[in-house]
């Protein structure tokens, strides 16, 4: 009878959360997030609604499971490049020169630290909790499951204000995680736990530089395939094997599930392996978890306990004090619309809320009643966080698509390639260095070209080529070429193309994510083709047969398979590319933010296309 009551209780919880996606699209609650609703949903089935789910064995084991896997994927969201320090200066619609994103993330993150200890010490003065350093972790913290969906949603995930978002975001989710495990091994009643935690760390790092070694192996790529799928293996391995050494040191497991979703983070995995990871997790472990979190949650005792009542409201105030106070040391460089804007989205808060609540009760330091009451508070936060967003936010700027394109040598191959490209693309600019012979009457009728006493990296720095989104070095002289491309690479240009004859040096480049081109390599390629397979060539040389690249940037259109797209006409899609990986598209294939089709067609038909796929 108890196995019967298990499936039954799991069945209803089950179709429950495969229901809720269903409802929210037929209802039009675009507002709300999928976990928000199926806690809702739990909340509706369980103790505080119709009481159709009891805990046991199964659905306790499956919901640690899930909450285990929520923490691996809250750890792997976490893109470390963000971190990177950026040289390229980014002018903001202000007209003023955008900040280091890293440094005022950090300053945001401190103060939205600073002003929740203060916040926490009122709610020890009320008696709610004896503890503010708890408080603190709890008011501070912030949803990265939340703030990266809605920066998508609004398109600005790319932005300098997005950025920076993100980046406090990233900053407080990795910062209370960490406070937390360490918090938890100081009270949990195993004294001399804290420096076992080294021990977890320490095999975090281990686990990376292996990984790191083999995933570059050969025999690696061929073992991922098929019924192998090392990589999947490897995933959950790492896992269980983090959780289980966290749990052995005395801290949470969820430090352990975290610390191996950053892992792998640090590894790049593949864009494959990362969305079967999210199929699995928030496909069905995941919204069992939330769907118990909801199950398990008594909303009414809260209401016999004036003193909790009072309790939610001061909850809710705190969260959005504690991050609408620290940023407003953005107006400094944004409008006011933005940085309240910007406030209101970090005011979301949820996994670790439940977790710090979840963890909070077991080892004393607060009850069920302030346990469900933070939950709630963390559901609310997470709905009007966006909405508010949503509504105050200004929309990004219209601006006209045309990237800017320095090209860096003046010479028979790049001023007709000048010519040659659609105007409304590309915005293009010339330099050369005074010594280089060009026909002036050439210069002055076809081509607008910046003269420079040469190519030293002080005197492109000064004429602002690194500001360009593509740049094309195409001088002479290899040496200079790498130099330049490194330096602008480090600067920060979103794409730089080096010509470069010597194979070492191309070698070293393309290590840098330096797209080459070798004008000899080039030729000889073309003319082998023209000899083997005179139609390929064709379709580089023939303007009717060209082949274009479109980027994906429009959010419409992320996640609709190609049989759904709206228009086409005779354009057909050769190729995907998708980060490092490429596709072969079919009908079934579906379209994703960020991805890079190649495509063929006549024009008008490609920048039909183009235009859907851009906005």
């Amino acid at each position: 009878m108890e196995h019967g009551a298990s499936v039954s209780s799991l069945v209803i919880v089950v179709v429950i959360a495969f229901l809720i996606p269903f409802i929210l699209h037929r209802f039009n609650l675009n507002f709300l997030p999928v976990v928000v609703a199926e806690i809702i949903a739990g909340i509706f089935i369980g103790q505080s609604g119709l009481n159709l789910v009891q805990g046991d064995t199964w659905l306790d084991t499956l919901s640690t499971l899930g909450f285990i896997f929520l923490m691996f994927l809250s750890g792997l969201e976490i893109d470390f490049t963000v971190f990177a320090n950026k040289k390229k200066k980014v002018k903001l619609p202000s007209g003023k020169i955008e900040p280091n994103r890293v440094f005022v993330s950090f300053i945001v993150f401190l103060l939205v630290f600073i002003v929740s200890y203060a916040l926490s010490l009122l709610f020890v003065v009320l008696g709610y909790t004896d503890n503010a350093f708890f408080m603190t972790l709890i008011i501070s913290t912030i949803s990265l499951g939340v703030v990266v969906p809605t920066l998508k949603d609004a398109n600005i995930m790319k932005s300098s204000i997005g950025q920076t978002i993100l980046l406090v975001a990233v900053i407080a989710d990795l910062a209370t995680m960490i406070l937390l495990a360490i918090f938890v091994s100081l009270n949990s009643g195993g004294e001399g736990n804290m420096w076992l935690l080294l021990i977890l760390f320490g095999a975090g790092i281990l686990l990376y530089f292996l990984g790191a070694y083999f995933r570059h192996l050969s025999f690696i790529e061929t073992m991922s395939k098929g019924t192998i799928q090392i990589g999947t293996r490897a995933v959950f391995t790492l896992i269980i094997v983090l959780v289980g050494i966290s749990e052995t040191v005395g801290a949470e497991n969820i430090l352990g599930a975290f610390l191996a979703g950053a892992l792998v983070s640090l590894l790049s995995p593949n864009t494959e392996l990362v969305q079967k990871l999210d199929s699995f997790g928030y496909g069905f472990l995941i919204p069992i978890f939330f769907v118990m979190v909801g199950v398990e949650l008594d909303i009414w005792s809260l209401f016999k306990e004036p003193k909790v009542l009072v309790l939610i409201p001061m909850l809710l105030i705190a969260l959005f004090v504690s991050k609408l106070v620290p940023v407003v040391v953005l107006k400094k460089w944004y409008d006011t619309k933005t940085v309240m804007g910007s406030g209101l989205l970090l005011t979301s808060t949820l996994s670790l809320v439940i977790a710090a609540a979840e963890i909070g009760e077991r080892i004393d330091i607060i009850d069920e009643q302030f346990s469900s009451a933070l939950i709630l508070v963390a559901i609310i936060s997470c709905i009007l966080g966006p909405i508010l967003f949503k509504k105050i936010m200004p929309k990004p700027e219209e601006r006209s698509h045309a990237k800017k394109l320095a090209i860096i040598g003046a010479n028979q191959i790049t001023l007709p390639i000048s010519l040659e490209l659609n105007p409304a693309n590309y915005e293009t600019s010339i330099y050369h260095t005074k010594q280089e012979k060009v026909d002036s009457e050439k210069q002055s009728s076809h081509f607008s070209v910046t003269e420079l006493s040469d190519y030293s990296i002080d005197t492109l720095k000064k004429s602002e080529v690194f500001d360009a989104d593509i740049l094309l070095i195409s001088s002479g002289d290899d040496e200079t070429n790498s130099d330049i491309a490194v330096f602008a690479k480090e600067y920060g240009t979103e794409r730089v193309i080096a010509r470069i004859e010597l194979t070492e040096i191309a070698d070293q480049l393309r290590e840098l994510n330096i797209d080459v081109f070798s004008v000899f390599f080039s030729t000889k390629a073309l003319l082998k083709a023209l000899i083997e397979s005179p139609g390929v060539v064709n379709i580089f040389t023939r303007e009717e047969n060209a082949l274009y690249q479109i980027n994906m940037n429009n959010v419409e259109y992320n996640g609709v398979p190609l049989r759904s797209f709206p228009y086409l006409g005779d354009t057909i899609i050769v190729r995907i590319f998708r980060g490092k990986d490429s596709i072969v598209p079919h009908g079934d294939t579906e379209l994703r933010i960020g991805d890079r089709l190649i495509v063929t067609g006549s024009t008008g038909s490609v920048d039909e296309v183009r235009t859907l796929l851009s906005y």
